[in-house]
């Protein structure tokens, strides 16, 4: 069961709700480095951690509506060689030549943080990044329906989002797998949780 009964949920640093609108409908493109990474690996699981530690399924999660972010990472041979990546709400990091060894220069990433409100990971804080199309599109719907929901009624700014997946089959790469963010409802910055409107 979901305790909806926190208290700061996430820290907004005084700003104004009303004022992540404009940078949430911005992410057409696509925190620093570090903490827990959640990520969908290439079967359509999503895991997070070094370990890849499974997700529960079905457990929720809250998305903390200021840590939207907009940058690029370089890969090299699975490994990050550089990202550059800045909050929303500011223009996209300035970058250079790529790092050397990156496979494909630099890339347009996005990226979120959410905080795990059920289940045996609850209170566990992670981030998700990602350069997929798929990935991508799945970020900027949830930042537009949420740059809806608080022109509407800004006393419920964070989501309350279920893991999931969807796919497509691929003529040379099989099937692909995309994230799917299902809003389940909506909580305000502290206290009691609101069922999502139809």
């Amino acid at each position: 069961m979901t305790d909806t009964k926190v208290l700061a949920i996430f820290e907004n640093a005084g700003l104004p709700v009303a004022s992540i609108t404009a940078s949430l409908r911005n992410i057409q493109t696509g925190l620093s480095t570090g903490g827990v990474i959640l990520k969908m690996d290439k079967t359509g699981h999503w895991v997070y951690g070094a370990d890849h530690t499974d997700v529960v399924d079905g457990t929720e999660w809250a998305v903390n509506p200021f840590s939207f972010v907009h940058g690029y990472i370089a890969w090299g041979d699975g490994v990050v060689l550089g990202e550059r990546m800045a909050s929303v709400t500011s223009p996209k990091p300035e970058i250079g030549p790529a790092p050397t060894g990156a496979t494909k220069g630099w890339e347009d990433q996005i990226g979120v943080s959410l905080k795990c409100m059920s289940g045996e990971d609850q209170g566990l804080e992670v981030r998700f990044c990602t350069t997929s199309v798929g990935g991508k599109r799945a970020l900027q719907d949830l930042a537009a329906t949420l740059a809806d929901h608080v022109e509407t009624d800004q006393t419920t700014p964070i989501p309350v989002i279920v893991l999931g997946t969807e796919h497509y089959q691929h003529k040379s790469y099989g099937r692909i797998y995309t994230p799917v963010f299902k809003i389940v409802k909506w909580l305000p910055m502290e206290g009691e949780a609101k069922s999502r409107r139809k």
